[in-house]
C-alpha cells in the first residue's frame, strides 16, 4: 500500500498564492467542464441550523488529471464572534487510475478561498469591460478581500468601495485593503449609489435577502455574485437577472438549485427550461463573451467540484516538487 501524503495548511499557504497561476489553473478546470467529459456529482449539503452552520461536500473527476478531489467544507457563520474562522475544511485526493488515497490536504479552507477568488478572476477576465476601473465589493469577510485582490489581477481597478452590514468592520477592512493594494478603498454612504457607480460589483455575503436591486444596475457593468451557494441564500433581487443582457452561471444545474438563478425561477420571472451559456464555455471560446461594452452581465458563481479538483491537484504537484508534506503509512 502506498504512503499517504499529509500536507498542512502552513505548507499549502507557502506553496499556493492567489496569483495568475492559480487563476489559470481554475480556468483550465472550467474549460474542461465545458467539454462535457467531467464527472461532477451534485453537491451534498447538510445544514446545522442551530449553530448557523452548514457543510458541503464537492467532488469532480476530470479526464486527463492523475487525481481527483473530494472536498469537505463547513461554514459556520457565527464563528467570528468566537474568534474562529467561518470557513474551514479539507481536501482528500485519490488516484484517478486506482482510486487509492494519495493525500490529505489539511488546508482549513485556504484552498477553497483561493479557488473561489480565482473563479471570480476568471469571470472578470472574460466578462468585465476591458477598461473597468471601479469596483464595489459587498461584504467584509475573507472573500471580500480576496475577490478584490483577484479582480486587480485582471482589470486596471483604480478605486473601490466596500459595504457591509457592520460599518465598523467595513471601515477596518477598507483601511487594510487600501494599505495592501495601494488603491483607495472607501465605505460608501449609500449602497445603491456605490453599486450604480461601479464597473464591477462583487457580492460575497451569506445573505438570505437581496442586497442588490435591479434598478441600481447600469449598462457596462459586470456583477459577480458568489455568496449564494445554498437554497436559502439570495444576494440579488431576482429582477436583476432579467435586466442583464447576459447571465453566466458557473454550472446552471447548480445555480438553478442554490444560486441567484434559483430565486429568479422561484419568483416566476425566468423559466426552469431556459438555457444559459456557462462560464467554462465562455472561457473555452465556445460562446461569445458579452454583447458589448454597454452590456449588463451577471456571473453567478456557486462553486464547483471541478474547481476543487483543479486546485487540489495543482497544490499536490507543487508540494511534491518542493518536497513538502509528511508521509503517513496507510
Amino acid at each position: 500500500m502506498p504512503n499517504v501524503k499529509i500536507v498542512s495548511e502552513a505548507e499549502l499557504r507557502a506553496l499556493i498564492a492567489l496569483d495568475a497561476d492559480a487563476v489559470d489553473c481554475v480556468e483550465r478546470g472550467f474549460c474542461a467542464l465545458a467539454e462535457g467529459k467531467v464527472v461532477m456529482p451534485p453537491i451534498m449539503s447538510m445544514p446545522v441550523r442551530e449553530h448557523n452552520g452548514e457543510i458541503c461536500v464537492k467532488a469532480a473527476y476530470v479526464p486527463g488529471m492523475d487525481s481527483f478531489a473530494v472536498k469537505m467544507s463547513p461554514g459556520f457563520f457565527d464563528n467570528p464572534k468566537l474568534g474562529l474562522p467561518s470557513s474551514t475544511g479539507m481536501m482528500v485526493l485519490y488516484s484517478a487510475r486506482t482510486g487509492m488515497l494519495e493525500a490529505l490536504l489539511l488546508d482549513n479552507g485556504y484552498l477553497t478561498d483561493v479557488r473561489t477568488a480565482a473563479a471570480g478572476a476568471v469571470a472578470a477576465r472574460h466578462l468585465a469591460p476591458a477598461a473597468a476601473a471601479t469596483a464595489c465589493v459587498i461584504g467584509a469577510g475573507m472573500q471580500a478581500r480576496l475577490q478584490l485582490k483577484a479582480l486587480l489581477l485582471e482589470r486596471p481597478i483604480t478605486s473601490a468601495t466596500l459595504w457591509a452590514r457592520d460599518p465598523d468592520k467595513a471601515r477596518d477592512v477598507a483601511r487594510e485593503l487600501t494599505d495592501e493594494l495601494g488603491i483607495p478603498v472607501t465605505v460608501p454612504g449609500e449602497l445603491g449609489e456605490a453599486v450604480s457607480a461601479a464597473d464591477v460589483v462583487i457580492t460575497t455575503t451569506p445573505s438570505s435577502t437581496p442586497l442588490v436591486m435591479a434598478d441600481w444596475l447600469r449598462p457596462g457593468q459586470l456583477v459577480i455574485a458568489m455568496g449564494s451557494d445554498q437554497g436559502h441564500k439570495c444576494e440579488l433581487e431576482p429582477a436583476c437577472l432579467t435586466r442583464a443582457d447576459l447571465y453566466v452561471p458557473d454550472s446552471q444545474a447548480q445555480t438553478a438549485e442554490r444560486g441567484e438563478l434559483r430565486a429568479a425561477i422561484a419568483a416566476g420571472i425566468i423559466s426552469e427550461d431556459q438555457s444559459f451559456v456557462e462560464l467554462g464555455q465562455v472561457a473555452a471560446g465556445l460562446a461569445p463573451k458579452h454583447t458589448g461594452d454597454d452590456a449588463i452581465v451577471i456571473a453567478d458563481l456557486t462553486g464547483t467540484g471541478v474547481q476543487d479538483t483543479a486546485i487540489a491537484t495543482y497544490a499536490f504537484a507543487k508540494a511534491a516538487e518542493a518536497g513538502l508534506g509528511s508521509d503517513f503509512a496507510n
